[in-house]
């Protein structure tokens, strides 16, 4: 489905967050070999209430004001481990939901279930299906053990990326940095219908 060597260069990340979570739905996600298509992400940036880059740099959110390309994983509410990659300085895009392809076996093992709906279906689900941990916190997407590899050219690529408010959070929620594959099953949450 996706070219085997292609994949995206630092300077695709090197842009605000908005931009790059819309361009990563249809690409590919792979940690350690296991991973799927991108179908849902919310972007974050440094001037955003709900954003960890808000209030500056901290031993936290380091990650979030490295080099573009590397992950930020952090624990959300002491429970479940969110994975992001970082773009501009302060600028970070989480991964909220794939379509699984690659390792159904493990990711089924891994989150205690066979649905296949369900494996990566919201952020804390998709860090266990794939086996992030803090210990990634920083990790390069260079196709050593992380990779996102570019969906096809398409006519109209962006004609089905759908937006919304993001969710699961309480700081920043009329923004509409929520994106999602348009039709897909695999999101966490349903979009609201346009008005």
């Amino acid at each position: 489905m996706f070219p085997p060597v292609r994949r995206m260069t630092p300077g695709f990340f090197q842009r605000d967050a908005a931009l790059v979570a819309q361009d990563l739905i249809g690409a590919q996600l792979l940690v350690r070999g296991i991973g799927g298509i991108i179908v849902e992400t919310e972007a974050y940036a440094p001037d955003d209430p709900a954003s960890h880059s808000f209030r500056g740099p901290t031993r936290r959110n380091a990650a979030m004001f490295g080099p573009a390309g590397h992950a930020y994983v952090y624990r959300s509410y002491g429970l479940h481990w969110c994975l992001n990659i970082v773009c501009n300085p302060g600028h970070a895009v989480l991964f909220r939901a794939l379509q699984p392809t690659e390792g159904l076996a493990e990711m089924a093992q891994r989150r205690g279930t066979d649905s296949l709906r369900a494996l990566c279906s919201g952020p804390g689900e998709l860090c266990a299906a794939l086996g992030v941990s803090g210990s990634d916190d920083g990790a390069a997407f260079d196709g050593s053990s992380f990779s996102i590899t570019p969906a096809p050219p398409a006519p109209a690529p962006r004609a089905s990326v759908i937006s919304g408010p993001r969710i699961g959070i309480s700081r920043g929620t009329e923004i509409p940095w929520r994106f999602g594959l348009h039709g897909s099953a695999f999101l966490s949450r349903r979009f609201p219908a346009p008005d």
